[in-house]
Parts: structure tokens; sequence; C-alpha cells
């Protein structure tokens, strides 16, 4: 096809013609087609009917069509081919969690109940345990001893503070008039409120736009009060029972749930549950106790320098310790308050006791108390105790620890697991090569 003339000696050009026949496809027969003239002497002139480069970009560029073809063919099956039952799958679990949801809402005093009671028994189950350990070998005779010695506790610190207590709010209760009486006159002690920031003129403002409408607020916060001693007495018994049975059924319950499981997994997860219970008692027993010392020592301030309502205000930081972080600052604002318009010498002396106690409680009480059972970095706490407190308030707040610590332990056993998994693969990889 290709015809090539080489010329040596001189510079003469050459002429290369292809031709074709009649029945060719570039033309008749003996008529050129194309010529190229041939380069000087050393040189080769080649002549083509196409040129090489451009049938490679066109073979490039028809492998190019047919590839995009090829891949918008498989991603359209991917997209079209969608079963149905994986819709309705997907859509029926998201029914079900929205039902599970909406039960657990309304449910919610009940699982505060259960929660509060999960925790008492976890404080207590050590005592129990004691009890079985020393000449009390059956479980519900040694729950029995601890719920009594619970019970003879109570009555003691009743027995202690009660009286007191109640005689601290007669006295506020017949105060109130006299208390009333300077606020108007701006006189006293509480003066200063209508004197600076007139109070009582906007108290009363407040009543007036009300009318009607503030008499049955008042009215139905009566009720709302009413109905929520009931729900307290209510709840107070449930969790006494509930409390008790869970000591009592509790290893019962956790050896049914154990038996679930496959025998190979089973050491593996009691391993886990007894440090998850590890974690959640030492915390709960330890910050019971905590919240204790906290009350009994700001009492015992308070009534050194006379403030007035001492058990009582004893017994606000006692429950207000419980919340972490910020129960503890929530109760020496409340206590200075009160020390503040007692004496201003009081106040000055809670305030200094209530900085010196909180050093001491994070770098003495809660590492002793605590000791190794809450691994949990500041950080960690601080975001477990918003995320509580949004989703449940106050004893979301509570639990909120603990839980952490549960999740922290689940976590780090999955880990140690995975690397054991690992370090057994390499061991037969090592074995067969």
């Amino acid at each position: 096809m290709f015809t090539a003339a080489v010329t040596r000696p001189s510079r003469t050009i050459s002429t290369s013609t292809v031709s074709s026949s009649r029945r060719g496809m570039y033309g008749s027969s003996g008529t050129p087609t194309r010529t190229s003239a041939s380069r000087p002497s050393g040189s080769v002139a080649v002549c083509s009917t196409r040129s090489p480069r451009r049938l490679i970009g066109r073979a490039y560029t028809r492998a190019g069509v047919r590839l995009t073809a090829v891949y918008a063919r498989a991603v359209r099956e991917r997209i079209v081919s969608f079963p149905a039952r994986t819709v309705f799958t997907v859509v029926g679990i998201v029914l079900a969690v929205a039902a599970v949801l909406e039960v657990l809402w309304i449910a919610r005093h009940v699982l505060s109940w259960i929660l509060i009671s999960l925790f008492l028994a976890l404080a207590l189950n050590p005592a129990v345990e004691w009890l079985q350990r020393h000449r009390v070998r059956r479980r519900g005779a040694a729950v029995g001893i601890t719920y009594l010695g619970v019970a003879l506790g109570v009555v003691g610190l009743g027995a202690l503070f009660v009286p007191t207590l109640v005689d601290q709010v007669n006295s506020f209760v017949d105060k109130t008039p006299d208390y009333v009486h300077d606020l108007t006159s701006g006189r006293g002690k509480l003066g200063f409120l209508e004197t600076k920031y007139h109070v009582v003129e906007k108290v009363r403002e407040q009543v007036h736009k009300g009318g009607a409408s503030r008499i049955l607020g008042l009215s139905g916060t009566a009720l709302a009060v009413t109905k929520g001693v009931i729900n307290a007495v209510v709840g107070t018994v449930t969790i006494v029972f509930m409390t008790f049975f869970m000591l009592l059924e509790g290893p019962r319950w956790m050896d049914r749930l154990y038996g679930l499981l496959p025998p190979e997994s089973q050491p593996r997860w009691r391993r886990v549950g007894h440090d998850i219970y590890r974690t959640v008692g030492g915390y709960v027993t330890g910050n019971l106790l905590i919240s204790l010392i906290a009350g009994v020592s700001s009492t015992l301030v308070l009534l050194i320098m006379g403030v007035p309502y001492a058990v009582a205000l004893g017994l606000i930081v006692a429950f207000l310790d419980l919340i972490p972080l910020a129960g503890a600052t929530l109760a020496a604002i409340i206590v200075a308050a009160v020390a503040f318009i007692h004496s201003i010498v009081a106040g000055i002396v809670v305030i200094v006791f209530f900085v010196v106690y909180q050093q001491v409680e994070n770098h003495l009480l809660q590492p002793v108390v605590y000791g190794r059972t809450v691994q949990l970095s500041p950080l960690a706490v601080l975001i477990a105790v918003l995320v509580g407190a949004e989703l449940a308030g106050v004893l979301g707040a509570l639990a909120a620890i603990p839980v952490a610590g549960a999740i922290q332990v689940v976590i780090v056993d999955w880990n140690r697991h995975r690397l054991e998994r690992l370090v057994a693969r390499a061991g037969d990889l090592d074995l067969t090569t």
C-alpha cells in the first residue's frame, strides 16, 4: 500500500503515486490521488491514505464513549433496582422507634421511679453482700436486715432533726406577717427591696392586671400542689417496695439474662456486668456519702453562726449536692443569701466555708470515696450532665454520670475484645507461615 523512493547521490525530487483500479474507491485507473515530495538525500518519503494519529484518536474516542455508556448503565441499574421490601422495613423501623419513644414519654414518671429504685438497690447491695459473706447465707434475710437497719437510721435521723425542722418552719410561718410588714413599709432586713426596687408596687400591678385569671391561676396552683403531694407519697411507697424486690431478685434476673447468651460469650458479659455494677454502685454510694457530709457540715456551720433555719438549709445543701457540677454552687448561693439576711459576718463566714469545702470535696473526698470506680474526664462529665439535664431534668443530671460510666465500660470491653481477636489472628498467621 505504501511506496517509497530513497535517493542518496543527488538531490532530485521523486514522486510516488498511489493508484487504484477502476473499481477502486479513490478515483479512476491511473489517476494520481496523492503525491508527496521526496526529501533531501538520506530521507524517506512515506505516503498513507489515512493519518495514524487520527486513527488512534478515533479509537480512543470510541473506547471512551463505550466506557461512559457502561458506567451510566451500571449507575442507572443501581439506582433503579431498589427493593420494595427494604422500603417497608425502614418505614417499619421508624414507626417502631417512634412508638417506643411515645410510650417512654407517657411512662416517664414510672421510669423515673424505676431509675431511683435501681440506684438505691445498687447503693444497698454492698451491705447485703457483706451480710451474706458473714453468716447470713439467705439473701432474703440479708435484704430484710439491711432494710431494717436503713429504717432505724432514717427514724433516728428523723428524731434528731425533724423536731428542730418543724420548729424552724413554724417560726418562719409565724414571722411571715412581720416580714411582709417590713417589706411594705420599707423597714427591717427586707426593707431595701421596697426602697430600692419597689417590689410591692410591682406585685400589686401584676395582681390588678391579672384579675380573676390570677385567682383561677392560684386555685389551679393549689390543685397542682395537692396532686404533686399525692404523687410524691405514691412514688415513695412504690420506690421502697421496688427497691426491696430489686435487692431480693436482682441476681436471679441477671443469671437468667446471662443464660440467654451463647456459652462462649457468657464469661465476657459477666465481667462487663460486674464492671458496670462496680462503676454505678460505687458512684451512687459515694455520691450519697459526700452529700451527707456536705449537709451535716453546713448545718454545723450555720448553727455555730446562729443562722436561722439551719437544719432546713442543711437538708437543702445535702439534696442539691447530689446534682453534679452545679448543685453545690446553687446550694452555696441560697445558704449565703439567708446568712447575709441574718448578718454580714455570717454571710462572709458561710461563703468562706463553701469555698474551702468545695476544694476539700473536689480534691480529697471525691478521689477517696469514688476511688477507681468512675474514671471519666471533666469534659465527659460536663457533656453527660448537660445531656442528661436536657433529657430528664434534675433526675437526668443525677443519672448522667453513672450512665456515662457504664457506656465507658462497654466501650473499653469492646476495644479490648477487638484487640484480642487481632492478636489471635496474627498468631494464627504466624503458625501457618
